[in-house]
């Protein structure tokens, strides 16, 4: 009858679990990060810049903790937002400021700007190091944008240290970064750095000589710029692979060279572990030496051959990968695609007769299980 009341089924999902599943409600806040090669490239302005839009469109956006070094611009953009007050610290006698991390999780905004990840807090704060603070940020749902030189990432510290001669104090996990769901690389040429640098947009003008001789030269900047490059390349590679398998894509969506060597306990396949790592090395690429280990019993001697191969590809920074499988080309084939492999290299020695004939239809197998790479076969001594 019209007018009554529907009744609903208490089996059945209530309005609220239908929204819920529709937009499932976010478990952990988004984490940008803004990585730089050089103080100067301009990291904390283009962070601000793009808080200040999300402001004007709408969103919540607060400053946890923005340095100027006393440059202008970054300064006046930085009264555009709403700052949560820092924390005061004393430490032997003398007054700090530190990002309050309980301030910022209370306050709840949408967006919180928390610059210099590589940061180290004074002692008395929540935590030794401020990507820790911002760990609880994320924890707390609130989404954070950050800054960080790639002098400060921990695995790049050594070659920066080693190219500048600069001591490093301050540094970054890597699993810090890979956390990260976005990494905005703040790009500018060396030449155009060194250009602000002299016109004092980055060094008061009494420290501008002395870091264009040293940390500002140009060789330095030029080796630092790869370096970031190189990290940035490597976070899309992982953030395409999590996208092909979310997806369930094809092997052929491939971007990063990923080379390939099917080595068994032959002493020959040395060679071809020595011609995927010129491979490798030459399209800049990941070497994987692989074996397939099918069960059959191995003498004495095959097992040291063996280990000999696995230990020349490891001299050559090769991954070293074994995989159980009854048919060596069918579990190739699902390495390969399970990698995204695009090279993939396997031997062949002078056979003859009926082995030549099952060596061929191996390869084909191999062929019609993992259509898209490029497969060198390379004869063996």
């Amino acid at each position: 009858m019209f007018g009554e009341p529907v009744n609903q089924s208490s089996s059945g999902p209530s309005p609220e679990q239908w929204l819920e599943k529709i937009a499932p409600e976010k478990k952990r806040g988004l984490f940008k990060i803004f990585l730089g090669y050089a103080p100067g490239v301009g990291k904390t302005y283009s962070m601000l810049s793009e808080a200040i839009r999300r402001s004007e469109r709408g969103e919540d956006v607060v400053i946890g903790v923005v340095e100027s070094h006393g440059r202008a611009p970054t300064a006046e953009l930085s009264t555009e937002l709403e700052v949560v007050p820092r924390r005061n610290l004393e430490f032997r006698g003398t007054a700090f400021q530190e990002m309050d991390v309980d301030a910022i999780i209370a306050r709840a905004p949408q967006v919180v700007l928390v610059d210099e990840l590589a940061h180290t807090n004074i002692e008395g704060s929540k935590h030794r190091k401020r990507y820790e603070d911002v760990m609880d940020i994320l924890e707390a749902r609130i989404d954070v944008m950050s800054t960080i030189n790639i002098q400060h990432v921990e695995s790049a510290t050594p070659v920066v240290q080693s190219l500048t001669g600069v001591t490093i104090r301050e540094t970054v996990p890597d699993w810090v970064l890979q956390r990260a769901d976005e990494i905005v690389m703040i790009d500018l040429t060396p030449e155009a750095l060194q250009t602000r640098m002299r016109r004092g947009d980055v060094y008061p003008a009494e420290r501008i000589e002395i870091a264009l001789a040293n940390f500002f030269r140009r060789g330095n900047l030029i080796a630092l710029r790869e370096l970031a490059l190189q990290h940035v390349t490597r976070a899309v590679d992982r953030t395409l692979d999590e996208y092909v398998k979310k997806k369930r894509l094809g092997s052929q969506w491939a971007v990063h060279e990923r080379v390939v060597v099917c080595i068994s306990s032959n002493p020959s396949s040395q060679q071809l572990i020595a011609r995927g790592a010129r491979m490798a090395e030459a399209t800049g690429g990941d070497l994987y030496v692989l074996h397939i280990n099918t069960g059959q019993h191995r003498s004495e001697q095959q097992e040291r051959t063996l280990e000999s191969n696995k230990q020349f590809g490891r001299n050559l920074k090769a991954e070293i990968v074994e995989v159980k499988g009854e048919s060596v080309p069918l579990t190739v084939a699902e390495f390969v695609r399970d990698k995204r492999a695009t090279q993939v290299i396997f031997g062949r020695s002078a056979v003859h007769g009926l082995r030549k004939y099952l060596y061929y239809w191996q390869i084909q197998r191999f062929l019609q299980s993992a259509p898209f790479v490029d497969v060198h076969i390379i004869t063996q001594e």
